[in-house]
């Protein structure tokens, strides 16, 4: 059921010193940035930086694949029901499921693109949020 890899999410210390370094030293494509995060670009990669803990037990760095809209709710359902551990609730633009594999590393499985989740953020931005275009 899943598509595809959907984006990265890295937990920074320091967001302006990551922000720096993926957009000036490894060319990302600033998106937007706002209080405590950023969008960025590589080609077809969308990259969140969080800002946070970076200690894996407590940080928000996760891997996130693609799902469509119609196979969401079943493959959410398959997962829960073998077992698979939620390690949070969606708070974001578009269905996400959030869970852990049998390592404990954080995945996602995300309906949406890098597009929906600007033109959402456009509609309702985060907090001191500025746009890139």
């Amino acid at each position: 059921m899943l598509t595809g890899f959907n984006h990265l999410t890295l937990a920074v210390s320091n967001l302006s010193r990551s922000f720096d370094f993926y957009s000036r030293l490894l060319n990302f494509k600033p998106e937007a940035i706002w209080e405590t995060g950023a969008y960025l670009s590589l080609g077809e990669l969308w990259l969140c930086l969080s800002s946070g803990p970076t200690d894996a037990s407590a940080s928000y760095t996760h891997y996130a694949f693609s799902v469509q809209q119609a196979d969401f709710d079943a493959f959410r359902r398959k997962l829960l029901k073998s077992g698979v551990v939620e390690w949070q609730p969606n708070r974001s633009e578009g269905d996400s499921f959030y869970f852990l594999d049998p390592d404990g590393h954080r995945l996602e499985a995300h309906v949406g693109t890098l597009s929906s989740r600007l033109s959402e953020c456009r509609a309702q931005p985060y907090k001191n949020m500025r746009f890139f275009d």
